[in-house]
């Protein structure tokens, strides 16, 4: 008896329901959630920060966290790799490059660097860009 009672009703709503699948409004507000993916090593510019000129491999590892990425056949290079994509909108890819001579640290590239005093004022004048090297220097023994 319910059957019969809501076919009909089914039936003179589906052309309107159909009708409104077309505007943005609706379809937003009835897409289903999507969750935020994050993946790789999560490095903050104050962790590259606490880099400096000649620490072991230990030392960098304890400070940045295990890489994500270790080439055998380049084992004085490790790469921190971390992407994140949101439900919505476009992915973000951040890289750090860490690079060794003698299991010490010799220079680290990317796009997250320790920003010092002048770094801040320089970048402020000028755009920065989406990748950089930098050379550090040996500590005076």
């Amino acid at each position: 008896m319910l059957l019969r009672t809501l076919s009909p009703l089914l039936v003179l709503c589906l052309p309107f329901l159909a009708a409104c699948s077309g505007t943005p409004e609706v379809t937003s507000y009835l897409s289903p959630y999507r969750v935020d993916v994050r993946q790789g090593n999560y490095v903050t510019q104050d962790m590259v920060a606490r880099l400096k000129p000649g620490m072991s491999r230990d030392q960098v590892r304890f400070a940045l966290g295990t890489p994500l990425v270790t080439d055998m056949f380049h084992a004085d290079r490790w790469d921190y790799v971390y992407r994140f994509q949101p439900g919505r909108g476009a992915a973000q890819l951040r890289r750090l490059v860490v690079f060794f001579e003698d299991g010490k640290l010799v220079r680290v590239g990317g796009d997250v660097v320790a920003e010092t005093e002048a770094s801040k004022e320089a970048t402020a004048a000028a755009p920065s860009p989406t990748s950089r090297v930098i050379d550090v220097p040996a500590s005076p023994k």
